[in-house]
């Protein structure tokens, strides 16, 4: 699957299941900006992708404001001339919790981050995709979750953010298709590596917690960062040019 070349940024890219994104498609070739909130985390996953061989720079940027993600996007086109994909994996939810004690500002966060950053990812990033040369357009691939088809108790406006996610993601596929920009995402099943795990457990991820979410995955285990990386892979290269509008459950038959 070539992506050899290819101008990615990866949002929320200091860890996780972020990170494992970044590194795995610098390890295949393409060229990473890292962008996360926190720079020290990001700078440290931009500096082990160099170490190893890869092309990578971080970038810090809040996704939930316009001015900083169009300069993450012109970092970009100073780095690598270009932008190829977008992989807006910069995620956040509220304490899994019952609907009615979720505050308006937790509300506000998770459609801030979760929905408002593909609205300011779309405005940004589209003038530099249909600029690319020949027509060649570019791909956004966006992170959701099996919480926007399947939700789970007490992450109520955390599910509705990710719904919105997945149809957001296929209306922008039909929209952009004529501009040979292609739109997909990616719904991961619940992860304990990631540092929201434990906010969709509700406080403590014990054993009994981690227990009750393998127990509703029929493969019988939780997803990584590189199974999620894999998907993201595919999306963005070459091979998936017909590709657009799906998106792929990364999650054991948690959703069957």
């Amino acid at each position: 699957m070539n992506i050899a070349g290819k101008s990615i940024i990866v949002t929320g890219a200091g860890n996780g299941i972020g990170e494992g994104i970044a590194r795995h498609l610098a390890a295949q070739g393409a060229r990473v900006v890292v962008n996360d909130i926190d720079a020290e985390r990001g700078e440290r996953v931009a500096q082990a992708i160099r170490a190893e061989g890869g092309t990578a720079a971080f970038f810090r940027t809040d996704v939930t404001r316009r001015a900083e993600v169009q300069q993450l996007v012109d970092e970009a086109l100073l780095l690598y001339g270009r932008l190829d994909a977008v992989v807006n994996n910069a995620g956040w939810t509220h304490r899994n919790k019952p609907l009615l004690e979720v505050d308006e500002d937790e509300f506000d966060r998770v459609y801030a981050v979760n929905v408002k950053s593909l609205y300011l990812t779309t405005l940004c990033a589209v003038p530099a995709m249909r600029a690319n040369p020949g027509g060649s357009g570019g791909s956004f691939i966006n992170i959701a979750s099996t919480a926007g088809i399947r939700p789970r108790p007490g992450l109520t406006w955390y599910n509705g953010s990710k719904g919105a996610v997945i149809t957001t993601s296929k209306s922008m596929a039909a929209e952009l298709g004529p501009d040979n920009i292609r739109v997909n995402c990616i719904n991961p099943v619940f992860n304990p590596d990631t540092g929201l795990a434990a906010e969709f457990a509700g406080g403590t991820l014990d054993e009994a917690a981690r227990a009750r979410f393998r127990a509703s995955i029929p493969l019988g285990r939780f997803s990584t960062a590189r199974d999620v990386a894999h998907a993201v892979h595919y999306l963005a290269s070459d091979e998936a040019s017909f590709i657009s509008g799906v998106c792929i459950e990364v999650d054991g038959a948690r959703c069957v």
